[in-house]
């Protein structure tokens, strides 16, 4: 076998391989769009039914989800769109500012502050949870947004990936602008910003989803129904009255429909931010 069968061989080994996986990863999500239109008698009833069967597929199950009778389905969307927006905007601008600075400047206590930032990444949420639950009562912001939003708008992830981002753009860029006259604000927001744009891709996915699908701190600051998040709320859909399995599953195909169109908006501004963060610094 030569050089040539021999690359041919792994290319189609490879797209084998590719086709092998994206089957594996899609199928959560095409059962889960399948027994979005089934009643709760047919889904239990015909268990792993693949095939689309049109005589037992409707829309009751979207329907009881926005005109039922006490739905607030629209409720919750709309509380996830709001403060996940409102998160990822406030995450961006100010993990850049500290990601920049820490990436573009040199200055006596740089180093301690970088593996502050690493520390705290290494905390686990849970330990955080009952400190910063009493920041927010004493704040007098407990079940609204910004009690959600507040104690993460700083992200130790996101200061860290454009604190390395940063560390691989020239520095002429910014004694180019000085020279033109240009503040330090400036020159980050006019020059520097618009290099890292890149970077800004990747981060707007990985905090909005990181947003989006959060659970527990929501569900510790949030406490009407009218408040809740999606994920709350599609939970609260389960409850030892009854667990509405029809309407969750329905709930959650239309939930992950953002997410998708987000990636579809910045899918190559994530690849190249992924690819350039990974290797700058």
């Amino acid at each position: 076998m030569n050089a040539n069968h021999k690359r041919s061989l792994l290319t189609v080994l490879m797209i084998v391989s590719f086709i092998i996986v994206s089957l594996i990863v899609l199928f959560p999500l095409y059962y889960m769009l399948m027994a979005s239109f089934k009643s709760s008698r047919e889904l239990f009833r015909n268990g792993l039914d693949l095939g689309i069967r049109l005589d037992l597929m409707n829309l009751e199950n979207y329907r009881l989800l926005f005109l039922g009778q006490g739905s607030i389905y629209l409720y919750w969307y709309f509380n996830s769109l709001c403060i996940t927006f409102l998160y990822t905007i406030g995450a961006l601008f100010f993990s850049s500012l500290v990601g920049y600075g820490l990436g573009a400047y040199d200055f006596k206590g740089k180093n301690v502050i970088f593996t502050m930032v690493l520390f705290v990444m290494m905390i686990p949420l849970e330990i955080l949870i009952l400190p910063l639950y009493k920041l927010i009562i004493k704040l007098g912001i407990i079940n609204t947004y910004f009690g959600v939003i507040l104690p993460f708008t700083v992200s130790p992830m996101a200061i860290f990936f454009f604190r390395q981002y940063t560390s691989g753009l020239s520095k002429e860029f910014m004694d180019a602008g000085r020279i033109d006259g240009c503040t330090e604000f400036g020159i980050f927001f006019k020059i520097m910003a618009p290099l890292m744009k890149p970077a800004f891709g990747a981060m707007t996915i990985l905090l909005a989803m990181q947003n989006w699908n959060s659970f527990i701190w929501p569900l510790i600051v949030l406490r009407t129904n009218t408040m809740f998040t999606l994920p709350i709320g599609l939970a609260s859909l389960m409850s030892p009255y009854g667990n509405n399995y029809d309407m969750l599953i329905a709930g959650a195909v239309l939930a992950v429909i953002p997410i998708i169109i987000l990636f579809v908006f910045y899918q190559r501004a994530f690849i190249s931010g992924l690819s350039s963060g990974g290797v700058k610094g």
